[in-house]
């Protein structure tokens, strides 16, 4: 676990584009196991990919798309684990990755990008991936 204070900003980063920050188990199951439509969800971490590429991509990629998910839902990796755990669960078969992007819709998973797609891709790439996405599947 990370200490809050140095947490806190990174979180609000995605708060302040929009995002939802789910606590609890429940609340994830609550956000992707009933939700009808489409929920994006970031799996947010302190690491130098995500403050370079995962956290812009996903601001510039709902900024700029025509189509967006109608809901969007993040956790934080290495802090409410079993929020983090409930997610990754939601996730399989890919295995946890964080920084990582989801969008489920109507319950079901339908694209991911894993840590991967994101340290080995320019922001750019990123941002079209999250956009075709968004045309493909809101």
């Amino acid at each position: 676990m990370y200490p809050e204070y140095m947490v806190a900003p990174i979180r609000q980063d995605l708060v302040e584009a929009g995002f939802e920050q789910l606590m609890t188990p429940e609340e994830v199951d609550s956000a992707l196991s009933t939700q009808t439509g489409t929920v994006l969800v970031a799996v947010n971490s302190v690491c130098g990919c995500a403050a370079a590429k995962a956290r812009p991509a996903l601001k510039m990629a709902l900024s700029s798309s025509d189509k967006k998910p109608a809901k969007l839902v993040t956790v934080f990796a290495g802090m409410e684990t079993e929020a983090v755990a409930k997610v990754r669960e939601h996730m399989l078969p890919y295995p946890p990755s964080s920084p990582s992007i989801a969008l489920f819709k109507d319950g079901e998973l339908v694209h991911m990008i894993e840590r991967y797609h994101i340290e080995g891709n320019d922001l750019m790439r990123i941002v079209d991936n999250l956009q075709g996405a968004f045309a493909e599947y809101c």
